[in-house]
């Protein structure tokens, strides 16, 4: 079985990935970048001690992914592992008591009224 809860805190570690469509988000006009960072900046605040990391992320057009066959040796190719319409465009890692509490801080997040991105949260497997 595996342990997500952080040994002797009673919290949990959580990974919020931030996808949409990176066509809409080049788009944005000046003054929604800044609203949009703006409530970032009100997340991180609400997050607190609790926000463990997190980073906006470059293109998916800068990536680049590893792929091998059984026995072969790692081979990078330029780009995404699937080409899909949305990207991922950023991440944050919480602390969070329980999902519930992880859920309540995500939803504050600016990229669930786009109408083009969504918000994934998963639970960090710690291994002690």
């Amino acid at each position: 079985m595996t342990e997500h809860l952080t040994k002797g805190t009673g919290m949990a570690k959580y990974l919020i990935l931030i996808y949409g469509d990176e066509q809409r988000w080049d788009a944005e006009t000046t003054a929604e970048r800044a609203a949009k960072e703006r409530a970032h900046a009100a997340f991180r605040d609400a997050a607190g001690a609790g926000l463990l990391g997190g980073h906006e992320l470059e293109a998916a057009s800068t990536a680049t992914t590893l792929r091998a066959g059984t026995g072969a040796a790692p081979t990078p190719t330029d780009g995404p592992f699937l080409e899909t319409k949305e990207a991922i465009g950023g991440f944050y890692v919480l602390e969070a008591p329980d999902l519930d509490a992880a859920l309540a801080l995500a939803s504050r997040l600016p990229e669930l009224r786009s109408g083009h991105a969504g918000v994934e949260i998963r639970p960090i497997v710690e291994h002690g």
